[in-house]
């Protein structure tokens, strides 16, 4: 035992003092530092506690930040936050004013890259590499650190082929494969491998033979093909050799041992450098290594107890009514399938799966091929919904229009956490979705107010014969009783909430709730939308009638969102009435609290209502016109 401590170490520069026991002991007290640190403020678990080794090793090794790391995902990423001058933050994670779960380029500059959306990684890094080489910097190192499931995404094989093509670049893909585990008879002699494939000697070698033997063509064949297959024969390296990366793995990424003298033997050789190595989720926390997913993202907790259920049953989330919604048009409908981008538990469809296996199809981490692969089925007379979180809908965009808007063709997407999603920030956030849909030819996009009406639009959207989307947010709503039975109603058909006189409120969404709060302060009438697209034309009209002024209302982006839709009808129609658009600004959201952020922006009951009066005073009796006087 030696005398060393985690808060002596204040940045990476002071691990590359410390000798390999040393580094052992930092690596136990960082695991429990973790472990601590999450379980007060939440945040991801398993993935975190299966890198500190390989973190600890990176960082020993390299000489960052002038050396680039980028994590993919990010959220693998706090043991290198804790590291990197930041240890004391990480009472603060996630929450409103602290460190973010994920890296960023303005909170460290040992953050080389914002990753948060997975498999852009080695793009990235390739980027950096062929920039440091045009400015002369040969020295400098760039390392993508993968994971396996980021690994399945197309982005990911473009960045590598594209890489096998760009001549004299140091890139190193480390491939952080937690989906398996490493039996005792291949760590030992993989240890060895690893050590001997990565060593100057078998490089030189390499190098000596193909020299000696590429005059003599069908000689060096047979050299390339015997070499090929016997490093197949013992490690996955075939793939990645003909992409022009040197492969080296598998090896134990929790044994400093290997881990080290492995990453400082490819940091000497340069060029382009693959390196496998197998961790374990949840690593040294019995309970997280035995569940995983449960221990993925969980909130404040007792580690000594572990997770456990809540006593009163939760309020039904939206993802619920979504996954429970899925299930029972399934049964009523054999043409349905359920089609994920790796997002099975966050997407409410765990039963589904076990339920209709032949018709649930997990695409990994690959929205384009997800949104095409549904267009494809729909093709065939079958009825695919895709279950996609908004902000990785934008990853399939380009496909959702030319494969399936274009065609027409008959795909609904549930789109989960539209809108603000609290800790997870602006990477996270759906804020985009109605601005980028509503412009789309064919395109449905429906908005419910609560749970109820979300498993009322979903029924609605999926009988639709064509492109359609539902839009609901992440967490639970008002706690709506969700009807039983596969209903629907009509396309385009907005419901009055409340009457009221002289403005009229229309809301989008769950933000009904708080405009009906705001509409009792004000005495306005209120509509529940229900669609951006197609809005209720004739509804809009009667309303222009009788009342002077409209208040547009959702949890989306101001810009080019419902709000605007609603002008551009009101303009068509020659209709001359104000409009005030309320919304999310044009700038992105830091992560906090859902409900704090929503207040903050005036998107609660009082901030709601306070637009108003500030905006329509001379609209409301002289009464509510003195509180705006008092307000402002």
């Amino acid at each position: 035992m030696t005398n060393v401590s985690l808060e002596q170490i204040q940045s990476p520069a002071d691990l590359r003092l410390l000798d390999r026991r040393e580094l052992k002991e930092i690596a136990a007290q960082l695991r429990e530092f973790v472990l601590q640190s999450v379980s007060k403020t939440g945040g991801h678990l398993s993935s975190n506690l299966g890198t500190v080794e390989l973190t600890i090793a990176l960082h020993s090794v390299f000489d960052t930040p002038d050396d680039r790391i980028v994590w993919d995902v990010g959220h693998q990423s706090y043991p290198h936050k804790i590291l990197t001058g930041r240890r004391e933050q990480m009472a603060h994670l996630r929450q409103k004013g602290g460190i973010s779960g994920f890296p960023k380029r303005s909170e460290s500059e040992y953050d080389a890259f914002g990753t948060a959306h997975s498999s852009t990684s080695i793009s990235a890094v390739l980027g950096m590499a062929v920039a440091s080489r045009n400015a002369g910097l040969a020295h400098r190192q760039h390392i993508a650190v993968i994971g396996d499931g980021a690994m399945t995404a197309g982005m990911a094989f473009e960045a590598l082929n594209n890489a096998g093509v760009t001549p004299d670049v140091n890139v190193l893909v480390v491939l952080n494969d937690n989906d398996m585990s490493i039996s005792p008879p291949v760590g030992a002699l993989n240890h060895y491998l690893a050590r001997l494939l990565s060593g100057r000697f078998y490089a030189t070698a390499k190098n000596v033979g193909r020299a000696v033997l590429q005059h003599v063509p069908p000689v060096l064949e047979l050299a390339r093909r015997f070499e090929g297959h016997a490093k197949g024969m013992v490690s996955p390296a075939t793939l990645f050799e003909e992409l022009g990366f040197n492969y080296v793995g598998p090896i134990d990424g929790h044994d400093l041992d290997a881990l080290i003298p492995t990453l400082e033997n490819l940091r000497a050789l340069g060029g382009l450098q693959f390196l496998h190595v197998v961790t374990k989720k949840g690593q040294g926390y019995k309970l997280a290594e035995a569940d995983p997913v449960l221990y993925h993202g969980p909130g404040k907790f007792d580690p000594d107890v572990g997770i456990l259920k809540p006593k009163a049953p939760a309020r039904q989330t939206f993802t619920q009514v979504f996954g429970r919604w899925l299930c029972d048009m399934a049964e009523a409908d054999s043409r349905l399938y359920g089609i994920t981008p790796a997002m099975r538990e966050g997407s409410g469809m765990v039963e589904f799966e076990q339920r209709f296996p032949l018709r649930y199809i997990d695409a990994g981490i690959a929205e384009q091929h997800a949104v095409t692969f549904a267009a494809g089925l729909a093709c065939e007379g079958e009825k695919p919904v895709v279950a996609i979180y908004s902000t990785f809908l934008q990853r399939g965009y380009d496909q959702l229009i030319h494969d399936v808007a274009l065609q027409n063709l008959d795909v609904t997407f549930a789109l989960d956490r539209a809108g603000i999603v609290g800790a997870d920030g602006a990477t996270h956030a759906g804020n985009y979705d109605i601005a980028f849909l509503r412009c789309v030819p064919n395109m449905v996009v429906a908005a419910p107010s609560d749970e109820n009406e979300a498993r009322l639009l979903l029924s609605t959207c999926y009988q639709h014969p064509g492109p359609a989307s539902v839009r609901y947010p992440r967490g639970a709503g008002c706690g709506a009783e969700v009807q039983a039975g596969l209903d629907t109603v009509e396309i385009g058909k907005a419901v009055v909430r409340r009457q009221g006189k002289k403005i009229a409120i229309l809301a989008f969404g769950t933000l009904l709730g708080a405009a009906l709060q705001a509409a009792d302060a004000i005495d306005a009438t209120v509509v529940d939308m229900r669609f951006v697209k197609p809005l209720d034309g004739a509804l809009l009209q009667s309303l222009a009638d009788t009342h002077a002024a409209f208040v547009t209302v959702e949890e989306a982006a101001i810009m080019g969102g419902a709000g605007s839709a609603v002008l551009e009808f009101l303009s068509q129609q020659g209709i001359e009435r104000p409009v005030l658009q309320l919304g999310l600004p044009d700038r992105f959201i830091d992560h906090g609290e859902q409900a704090a952020i929503l207040s903050e922006l005036g998107l609660d009951g009082p901030g709601l209502a306070h637009s108003i009066r500030q905006r329509y005073a001379a609209l409301l009796p002289p009464r509510l016109a003195a509180v705006v006087k008092q307000s402002t």
